[in-house]
């Protein structure tokens, strides 16, 4: 009887920590920069509700299947849920970047930091639906 494991297991998967690992670093960035700017304290603060919220999901990804799927991809239905998701979110950014740029210019201001979000996304939803074409 062959003693092979399926590489495609769960336990050798561990794309998971992906996010986790990445929500920590943020809490350390987030520890480094309040740290200049005179306030260690929040940065601490900081960095402890990250590593909670990281630590957290992994402790849900073993009782929620939603969470799972979404550290690690696996799943075709939860991967397509997450970029629907996705999408609702850009949409709903791109109305409060419009929206606060409007508002910006109405009181006399010059928009600024809300132009250059908007060209930020605009520039990236193009260079997507081209490379996008291209390759498919």
């Amino acid at each position: 009887m062959p003693t092979t494991t399926n590489p495609t297991t769960p336990k050798t998967s561990r794309k998971y920590l992906a996010t986790p690992i990445f929500g920590a670093a943020m809490g350390v960035v987030y520890l480094v920069a309040l740290s200049v700017a005179g306030e260690p304290v929040f940065g601490v603060l900081a960095l402890a509700i990250m590593v909670a919220f990281s630590g957290a999901l992994l402790l849900a990804r073993r009782r929620s299947e939603t969470v799972k799927g979404l550290l690690d991809h696996r799943d075709e239905r939860i991967s397509a849920i997450d970029l629907r998701a996705t999408a609702i979110t850009a949409l709903a950014l791109i109305a409060v970047i419009l929206i606060a740029f409007v508002v910006q210019i109405a009181r006399g201001q010059s928009g600024w930091p809300y132009s250059l979000l908007g060209f930020v996304g605009g520039v990236t939803y193009i260079v997507a639906v081209i490379v996008l074409r291209v390759r498919g």
